[in-house]
């Protein structure tokens, strides 16, 4: 069975990751362990859905570092998909900086070949800064997979996005696509 290491960070969307992707996964033959970023863990807590995804993956929600001496409560995972990711997260992947559980996860992952990927859950603003398409350019060339564009998420002006859902089946078509050729 592969594992999926699902990192979920505080943006619209998250509140719908047992939903939308780790009951499907799962469904599909993946074990999933899901880790937050410390303010995405806030946000599910406040819902009530970190006991949840726990009690339907069988392994614990990480947002926080285990101590020294611990074993890793999640097995070593084959793929990390990022959903969402904030404009923040899309940053510190790309320049390597680990400042929390869900980062160091990350950075170490790419550091170590394991395949990404990662919907950024940005807005036109975010996309304009100078930054940013260097950051994407050094994920692309660093061999993660992108859920970005206008044909997936067009960008909207801060506070001007009408709702909607994420690009759940484009997100889905990313993992499956980049199932390990062991488990397919």
């Amino acid at each position: 069975m592969p594992v999926l290491g699902l990192v979920g960070c505080a943006a619209g969307g998250v509140e719908a990751l047992r939903h939308r992707l780790v009951v499907p996964l799962m469904h599909d033959g993946w074990q999933v362990g899901v880790t937050l970023t410390p303010s995405a863990a806030r946000w599910l807590d406040a819902e009530g859905e970190l006991g949840e995804l726990a009690r339907l993956t069988g392994l614990p929600v990480r947002s926080e570092p285990r101590l020294p001496g611990q074993d890793s409560p999640h097995p070593q995972v084959d793929l990390y998909a990022v959903v969402p990711a904030t404009s923040n997260t899309v940053a510190k992947v790309a320049l390597g900086l680990a400042d929390n559980q869900a980062l160091t996860q990350l950075c170490e992952g790419l550091g170590a070949g394991v395949p990404i990927v990662m919907f950024p859950r940005v807005n036109a603003a975010h996309a304009r800064h100078p930054a940013w398409p260097g950051h994407l350019t050094t994920l692309r060339r660093a061999g993660v997979r992108l859920i970005y564009g206008d044909d997936v998420w067009p960008l909207h002006e801060p506070r001007s996005a009408p709702g909607r859902d994420l690009p759940w089946d484009a997100i889905m078509a990313a993992i499956e696509a980049m199932r390990p050729a062991s488990y397919r």
